[in-house]
């Protein structure tokens, strides 16, 4: 990867910044204004903004040569072939010749740094574990939906047909097993589950981004997928989530939330998110997670798109109806009538996140407390996860995520 420093100092005598950069900076500095107090943000980081700025134009270095090397034409001796990146995910001594791309890429993603701490991420899991549906409801709706505010990403994704139409369910099962995984004992253990679901999607944006840099409008947008947006991304995954959780009135400790953090910023390591951008507080990630939204575009067509998408999708889930109408009276209270406005959904009167906040109050302070409690609480966040995975599966006995290609 490209050190960020460099190329903000390369840029700052005549910056190269694409133009949806800082564009709807108002709009931006509104929707973002709780960041601002929880980060104790007083002035805008002017420098920190020239990082971001130039972030838009960085790639994955280490994966985007891997993709490279996966769409040589099949006679050429430097040529990854899927099914070999596939057998060396599956088993470490699998392909002893590989390729210079392929060995790098797993000499780079199976050195792990040293700070990384293993106990703190098996508590990170048990807490995630113990979120339960609370997870769910803030991954869906404050990370995932409300990002559709901003053009960019999503105009990707509506390009890539990732989250449109008959696919929609599909992602949302993918991510939501993803997500699951990272929790469990030992999984971002090297080859366990989450590592592995973690390096796959790794892999599998250096090929998104190795597909579309070519055609895709660069001066607009930065990058396909890019530092800047994936450091937003993980933001997205470790401080929203815990900021979502407190507000539908899960109790989250001090060691709890460094737990959490530390697990995404070893996840965001193992995507290949640049080290400038992984912290390890809460409040250094609203910090940043500010300053990320200050440098958004507006909302663009493919938002709107995207969001109404997912809510058609809930209704064919089991409850589908008491399902769709809960998650927009809680999409209602995250968002504000504003923003659902402006991503056309209806305004409804938030009572599921006041049901959520009274019915948490009593499972994590009374009935979750203790030792006994808490063993509780993860066994009801297991039954939540495997009956959500169930529902966005329809049933289907292999849940894995999308092949690559």
């Amino acid at each position: 990867m490209t050190t960020l420093e460099t190329a903000a100092a390369a840029t700052s005598g005549s910056p190269a910044y694409p133009t949806r950069f800082r564009e709807s900076e108002e709009r931006s500095a509104r929707i973002a204004k709780p960041l601002r107090l929880l980060g104790r943000v007083t002035d805008v980081d002017e420098a920190l903004m020239a990082r971001i700025g130039a972030g838009f134009l960085e790639r994955d270095e280490v994966g985007h040569r891997l993709a490279e090397a996966m769409r040589l034409r099949a006679d050429d001796p430097q040529r990854v072939p899927m099914g070999d990146f596939a057998a060396r995910l599956a088993d470490p001594v699998a392909v002893p010749d590989a390729p210079p791309a392929l060995a790098d890429f797993f000499a780079t993603v199976e050195a792990t740094p040293d700070w990384v701490d293993l106990d703190l991420i098996a508590e990170a899991g048990r807490m995630q574990r113990r979120f339960g549906r609370n997870a769910a409801d803030v991954l869906l709706q404050l990370s995932l939906i409300g990002g559709y505010r901003f053009g960019g990403p999503t105009d990707l994704l509506v390009a890539t047909g990732g989250l449109t139409g008959d696919m929609t369910r599909r992602r949302l099962a993918e991510t939501q097993k993803w997500a699951v995984a990272l929790a469990q004992p030992d999984a971002l253990l090297p080859y366990g589950e989450g590592w592995r679901l973690t390096v796959h999607v790794r892999a599998m944006h250096a090929l998104v981004n190795h597909a579309f840099e070519p055609t895709w409008d660069v001066a607009r947008w930065g990058l396909p997928i890019n530092q800047t947006d994936q450091a937003a991304t993980l933001g997205l995954f470790d401080g929203v989530l815990l900021l979502g959780a407190r507000a539908l009135g899960v109790p989250v400790t001090r060691r709890e939330s460094q737990a959490v953090m530390h697990l995404w910023k070893y996840v965001g390591w193992l995507m290949g998110v640049d080290d400038l951008w992984l912290v390890d507080t809460e409040r250094e990630r609203h910090r940043l997670n500010y300053h990320l939204v200050l440098a958004q575009a507006d909302i663009s067509a493919a938002g709107p798109q995207l969001a109404q998408s997912i809510i058609s999708t809930l209704r064919d889930l089991p409850r589908g109806a008491v399902r769709q109408e809960r998650t927009l009276s809680m999409l209602t209270a995250f968002l504000g009538p504003r923003s659902m406005r402006e991503l056309g959904l209806p305004v409804r009167v938030p009572w599921a996140t006041a049901a959520a906040f009274v019915e948490n109050t009593v499972r994590y302070r009374v009935l979750g407390r203790g030792e006994a409690g808490r063993r509780r609480l993860e066994a009801w966040g297991d039954r939540v996860a495997a009956a959500l995975l169930s529902d966005y599966y329809g049933g289907e006995t292999v849940q894995d995520v999308g092949a690559l290609r």
